[in-house]
């Protein structure tokens, strides 16, 4: 695949005879609406392998050493003298490389008691490039007993894609992780031999293979508890033939303060569980300041921290798949952005004439522009750029792969590069 980033005057006619391709190609891959195009907007480009166009100070050796290919063979495919001095513009062919194998995790959340259509629709679009389809999610009670989310077709759409199922339990109670509830369920015995019983029960007849684990804003004086009640849980999932795997906050200590923080005790979840997501998002929040969702930058500070307590063959990078749109000024306690999927964002910035920018050090695009009323608002979001470059991170820390929170926002770029960068693991066919 290649990204392409539309400039001032390119149309999809000029793009399309760049790239030896077809506008219905480009105009299928990217799900365009309109073939008017956003300056600044990504479009992935459906070809094999890719071009590179010669920049200023370019020479075959450099770009051969960027694209990890030797020099002659780049020389050969493109019929050019090894000693051969590159003009600016020339147009190179980078054949495709061999892929790495990993893992893919995505979440599906239903609101309300039964699955949306437009939320069924997505998970059954985007399975086919996923390992672990995961409902999100069982609820403790507070007597240890489950309360299930709707799943609909769920199981079926994963048997079909030879999809695994993970079987998400969380500390939820309306709409907030509860402290209260994550102490009863580490401390009170009872309350946890229920809920172990409930949940292996329940995994094993509904078809899961895997058990996560998402207890947020855990009490700091149950870190230990938690650890027990994982090394509790651990046979028994064994026994009954189920992975355990956990959500963890995006942590760069061990000594990092604060609820989301403490109590996630990456070394001991390296040690037990068979797999992490680490939530590498949410830098940029609803509540909170306008900023990327997940800048490339915060990102690799957990990594790096991360794989120093977790073997990164155990790591999954956790990936946002929407953005934010902010009014400004923004005043805390008061203002609050709205959620936009990659695809909405687009249309935002086209319907009002705004040029879509891109922060190299964060690897993020964004925009501005004003609303019906003359206020200003910002968006951060995701595009091909940003999550390449997240692929790009995968591969150089040799991590397990990528988890997504939360399907049924509409990113068709996202999952055209996963398929060419990556081979996803699946089930074996019985």
């Amino acid at each position: 695949m290649q990204i392409h980033v539309v400039a001032r005057g390119d149309t999809l006619f000029t793009i399309a005879n760049t790239y030896n391709t077809s506008i219905f190609s480009i105009t299928e891959a990217n799900e365009l609406e309109t073939p008017n195009l956003v300056v600044g907007q990504a479009l992935v480009i459906p070809i094999i392998g890719q071009y590179y166009f010669v920049k200023q100070g370019d020479t075959l050796f450099s770009i051969a050493r960027r694209f990890n290919i030797s020099r002659e063979e780049l020389a050969r495919i493109n019929n050019i003298q090894l000693n051969a001095v590159l003009p600016v513009g020339l147009r190179l062919y980078i054949p495709p490389r061999p892929k790495p194998t990993i893992t893919s995790f995505g979440y599906a959340e239903p609101i309300g008691n039964t699955v949306s259509p437009v939320l069924e629709n997505a998970v059954e679009k985007n399975t086919p490039f996923l390992t672990y389809l995961a409902p999100f999610s069982y609820r403790v009670n507070r007597d240890g007993s489950l309360t299930a989310p709707p799943l609909d077709r769920f199981r079926e759409i994963a048997e079909n894609n030879r999809t695994y199922l993970s079987f998400v339990v969380t500390n939820l109670e309306g709409d907030s992780f509860s402290s209260e509830l994550a102490h009863i369920i580490l401390t009170v015995q009872a309350v946890q031999n229920r809920l172990i019983d409930e949940i292996i029960n329940t995994a094993t007849a509904g078809g899961f293979q895997d058990v996560h684990f998402d207890f947020e804003f855990i009490p700091q004086d149950d870190r230990e508890a938690y650890n027990e009640f994982l090394r509790k849980i651990k046979p028994r999932l064994e026994q009954a033939g189920l992975l355990l795997s956990a959500a963890l906050a995006p942590k760069t200590s061990a000594t990092q303060q604060g609820l989301l923080y403490e109590a996630h005790d990456y070394r001991v979840h390296g040690e037990i569980d068979n797999f992490v997501v680490l939530m590498t998002y949410e830098w940029g929040y609803s509540a909170g300041p306008p900023l990327p969702v997940s800048p490339i930058n915060e990102v690799e500070r957990v990594l790096n921290y991360a794989i120093t307590e977790i073997p990164p063959n155990k790591i999954l990078m956790g990936q946002n798949l929407y953005g934010y749109d902010w009014t400004l000024p923004f005043v805390r306690g008061e203002s609050f952005a709205r959620a936009v999927s990659p695809q909405q964002a687009i249309r935002i910035a086209r319907e009002n004439n705004a040029a879509i920018q891109y922060d190299e050090t964060a690897q993020a695009p964004f925009f501005t522009y004003y609303d019906n009323q003359r206020r200003e608002h910002i968006v951060w979001f995701e595009d091909a750029r940003s999550i390449q470059a997240k692929f790009d991170l995968i591969k150089r820390l040799d991590l397990l792969g990528i988890a997504y929170w939360k399907l049924g926002l509409s990113f068709p770029q996202n999952w055209l590069l996963l398929n060419d960068n990556f081979i996803i693991t699946k089930k074996r066919e019985s």
